[in-house]
């Protein structure tokens, strides 16, 4: 079976099958509309456990449209980066993060960096294993693990514990390999 290309909703789109969801109808029903399988839009109504989100606001943190005007008159006067953030009461490091998540100095566009802002927001981090396919492997997951561990298991032998009951020993040894490995699978 030839699969679908994924589809994005809009904001409309989620506002309807929210309403839809509110007034008893079937996630089948809700996504005939859209002609796509209840699994397309359970996704859209899981990510908030079946209740419906807030509307989405702008922190008031968030830099404003105006300044990013300001940032874009800034940059074409030619301005440097700690002038233009003094000019407009904010670190320095908020106006270079700006400039290099919107194409830098020679591409910043304000308009195009505000209506960008809401895509930025919430982005997942790639996660290690994504970065490192060959972690994902198990093969390289217990080499890590392995060595995570030799720097404990080095240290350890029977003769500084001979009074010590050999389950207990065992069990430290175990315990920390399972931290280790946990560590390392989260990494």
């Amino acid at each position: 079976m030839k699969q679908r290309p994924r589809i994005y909703y809009s904001q409309a789109q989620k506002a309807l099958m929210w309403d839809r969801w509110r007034k008893g109808e079937s996630l089948a029903s809700i996504a005939r509309l859209f002609d796509r399988n209840h699994s397309s839009v359970e996704r859209i109504l899981k990510e908030s456990g079946g209740i419906r989100p807030p509307p989405r606001r702008r922190s008031r943190l968030a830099l404003s449209l105006a300044e990013r005007e300001e940032i874009s008159r800034g940059v074409v006067a030619g301005d440097s980066l700690r002038s233009i953030a003094a000019s407009l009461g904010r670190a320095a490091s908020t106006v270079s993060r700006e400039l290099k998540r919107n194409g830098g100095r020679r591409y910043y566009r304000a308009i195009n960096a505000d209506q960008a802002e809401p895509v930025h927001i919430g982005e997942p981090k790639t996660t290690q294993t994504a970065l490192m396919p060959t972690l994902a492997t198990g093969t390289e997951l217990e080499r890590a693990g392995r060595a995570l561990l030799r720097p404990w298991l080095g240290n350890f032998s029977r003769c500084s514990r001979k009074f010590e009951p050999a389950h207990l020993i065992f069990f430290s040894a175990r315990e920390r390999a399972g931290h280790a490995l946990l560590r390392a699978r989260s990494v």
